[in-house]
C-alpha cells in the first residue's frame, strides 16, 4: 500500500507462497513424481497404462516413457522428468533409479528441514557426498572390453530385466551386442560409439523372436518399377543427391509449338536427356541405385530394363546411413558418376513386411551402420521392443566406451552408504548430518527392489550390510529368488549410468531445495487448464 493505495507488482489474481510453505509444496511434488516410479522398479517391477486424450494406449514400465506420457504441468515435477530425459540421453538406462534417489534425499532431507539444518547446509553436504560417491565409484568397478562377449550380454540383458519383453531377452541382448560391436570405432586410441549409427525399424506381425540384426540398413520405400529386379546379389550402389528427370524450371514457363514436327523434336530430346541420365548410372556399373528426388517414370522404364533396381525421394537421413554401410559416396549428379563412387552390399531385396514392402540392404562387408528390426504381435509389444533394445544397446556402448562396469542389484548402492557413513564421520558441523542423509538416501535402490519382489525390507538391508561390511562388494537384491546373493552373473551396469544417477539426482535436489519462494502469475484468457495442479492464490503452471 502507497498512501492508501495498493501497488500491483504481480498480474492481479497472482499466487504467491514463501519460506518453508514454498519449500515443502515443491518437495512434496517432487516426491509425489518419484513414488509414481517407485512400483516400477527391477524384474518384479509393475507396469503402467497411460492412455492419452485421444484414447491411445501406452503399457510400459520404462521410466522415461511414463514421465514423458504423464504430461506433468507442475514446474518441480518437471525438474524431476528433466532428470530421467537427461539419464535417458546420457546413457538410455537408469531413469528409474535417478528419479527414486531424488525423491528419497528430498526426504531425508525434510527430516533434517525439521531438525532445523539450513538448506544450505543441506545443499553443501549432498554435494560433498555426491563428490565422494563418485570418486568411490571407481574402486568398485571391474574392466570390461569388447572380447567380453558374454559380459556385454549381462549389461545388455540387465538394462532389459524390468521390460515387457524379459522373457525374450537373451536374443535381443545378442542382437544389440552384435549391433553395437559393428559400430564402436577406434579414434585417437579410444572407442568411439554413435548410436544413431543404428537404425531400429518397427513392424507389427510375427514374434518378438522375429526380430533380426541387417548387417547394412533398411529403406521403408519400395522399387519404384514393376519390372525392375526385386533380389539384386552383388550390388554396387549408388546413391545421388539430384533427380533422374527432366529439372524443371523455379518460375512458371509456357513453351508454344505451333507445327506437329517440332513437337515430336521436342519430345525426343526430353527422352535423350533422361536416356543420356541413365546411361550414365549404367556405364558407371550400379545396378542399384537410392536418389534423394525423383525418378522419371520414363527413367524408371529404362532402368528396369537395364536390370537396375532403383528407390527414389529417399530421406537424407537413409542416404547418409547407406554411405556409412556400403561405403558409398554421395553423388550431386548422375552424369558425375564413377565405379569409385559405388558402395557395395552382399544383396538388395524387396521384401514385404506386413502391409509394407521395404528394401533391405544387407551383407555389408565394412559395415559402419547396422539396422535392428523389430517385430511383434501388437503393436505396444513392438513399441516396448524398441525401447528395450534402445536401452540395450545404449549401456553396452557405454561399457565398450567407458572399458568399467560395475554390480547392480543394489549392491553398489549399498557399497556408496555404507563408505559414506564412514566418510560422514570425518566431516564437520552440521554437513554430517546431510552426508549422512545421503548415505541413507543410496539404500532406497535396494530396499525399492526388495519391496516390489515382496521381501522384507529390514531383513534384505541388513544382511546387504552384513555381506558388504564382510568384504562382498557384489552381494545384491537377487529379486527372482527372494534373497541376498552374489550378482556378478545377474546384474551389471557401465560406470556411467551409476554416475549420471548421482549427478542427476544431487543437482536436482540441491535445486529445489533452495527454492524458497514459489510466485504463479496468473494465466491470461480463462482459468488453468483441467488437471493443472493449484497454486497459492489461484494461480496455476
Amino acid at each position: 500500500m502507497l498512501a492508501g493505495t495498493p501497488v500491483l507488482v504481480l498480474r492481479e489474481g497472482s499466487g504467491r507462497s514463501r519460506g518453508d510453505d514454498a519449500r515443502r509444496q515443491v518437495l512434496e511434488v517432487a516426491k509425489s513424481v518419484s513414488e509414481v516410479l517407485r512400483s516400477t522398479l527391477g524384474p518384479r517391477g509393475r507396469d503402467k497404462m497411460m492412455v492419452d486424450g485421444m484414447g491411445d494406449v501406452v503399457i510400459t514400465n520404462d521410466g522415461a516413457t511414463i514421465l514423458k506420457e504423464m504430461e506433468i504441468q507442475h514446474p518441480a515435477g518437471k525438474m524431476l522428468a528433466e532428470v530421467a530425459k537427461t539419464q535417458d540421453q546420457e546413457c538410455g538406462d537408469g531413469t528409474k533409479s535417478s528419479v527414486i534417489l531424488t525423491g528419497e534425499l528430498l526426504h531425508q532431507a525434510e527430516a533434517l528441514l525439521d531438525e532445523k539444518v539450513h538448506p544450505t547446509q543441506i545443499t553443501l553436504g549432498y554435494q560433498r557426498a555426491a563428490e565422494r560417491a563418485l570418486a568411490l565409484l571407481n574402486e568398485i568397478t571391474r574392466p570390461v572390453g569388447p572380447s567380453d562377449v558374454e559380459e556385454l550380454k549381462r549389461i545388455a540383458m540387465t538394462a532389459m530385466i524390468s521390460k515387457g519383453v524379459k522373457e525374450f531377452r537373451e536374443g535381443l541382448a545378442s542382437m544389440a551386442v552384435r549391433a553395437s560391436k559393428e559400430v564402436v570405432e577406434e579414434v585417437g586410441g579410444q572407442l568411439r560409439f554413435d548410436r544413431k549409427n543404428i537404425q531400429i525399424v518397427k513392424r507389427q506381425g510375427g514374434e518378438i523372436h522375429d526380430s533380426e540384426l541387417i548387417e547394412g540398413h533398411i529403406v521403408e520405400q519400395e522399387r519404384v518399377h514393376p519390372e525392375m529386379p526385386k533380389l539384386v546379389e552383388g550390388a554396387r550402389i549408388a546413391l545421388l543427391e539430384s533427380a533422374l528427370e527432366i529439372k524443371k524450371t523455379e518460375f512458371n514457363a509456357e513453351i508454344r509449338i505451333q507445327e506437329a514436327g517440332k513437337l515430336e523434336g521436342f519430345l525426343q530430346e526430353e527422352a535423350r536427356q533422361i536416356q543420356r541420365l541413365v546411361d550414365a548410372v549404367v556405364a558407371s556399373g550400379a545396378n542399384v541405385v537410392f536418389d534423394e528426388k525423383g525418378i522419371d517414370d520414363v527413367a524408371a522404364e529404362h532402368l528396369a530394363n537395364a536390370g537396375v533396381y532403383a528407390v527414389r525421394r529417399v530421406k537424407r537421413s537413409d542416404i547418409e546411413a547407406l554411405a556409412k554401410s556400403t561405403g558409398a559416396r554421395i553423388v550431386a549428379r548422375a552424369t558425375d558418376l564413377d565405379p569409385k563412387d559405388l558402395g557395395v552390399a552382399g544383396r538388395v531385396e524387396e521384401r514385404k513386411i506386413g502391409e509394407d514392402r521395404l528394401t533391405f540392404v544387407s551383407g555389408c562387408p565394412r559395415a559402419r551402420a547396422v539396422t535392428l528390426l523389430v517385430r511383434g504381435g501388437a503393436q505396444h509389444v513392438v513399441d516396448e521392443g524398441e525401447r528395450s533394445l534402445v536401452d540395450a544397446i545404449s549401456v553396452v556402448g557405454l561399457a565398450l566406451e567407458d572399458g568399467r562396469l560395475l554390480t547392480g542389484a543394489g549392491a553398489a548402492a549399498i557399497e556408496l552408504s555404507l563408505r559414506l557413513k564412514d566418510y560422514a564421520a570425518t566431516v564437520g558441523g552440521r554437513e554430517q548430518m546431510a552426508v549422512d542423509a545421503f548415505a541413507r538416501g543410496l539404500e532406497v535402490i535396494p530396499a525399492t527392489l526388495a519391496e516390489n519382489a515382496g521381501m522384507d525390507v529390514i531383513d534384505t538391508l541388513i544382511e546387504l550390510r552384513r555381506r558388504h561390511k564382510s568384504g562382498d562388494l557384489h552381494a545384491g537384491v537377487d529379486v527372482l529368488n527372494g534373497r541376498v546373493d552374489d550378482m556378478r552373473a545377474t546384474a551389471v551396469e557401465p560406470i556411467r549410468v551409476a554416475r549420471q544417477e548421482i549427478l542427476g539426482a544431487v543437482e536436482a535436489a540441491t535445486m529445489l531445495l533452495r527454492i524458497d519462494d514459489v510466485i504463479a502469475s496468473k494465466k491470461s484468457g480463462g482459468p488453468p487448464p483441467p488437471g493443472s495442479p493449484p497454486m497459492p492464490g489461484g494461480g496455476g503452471f
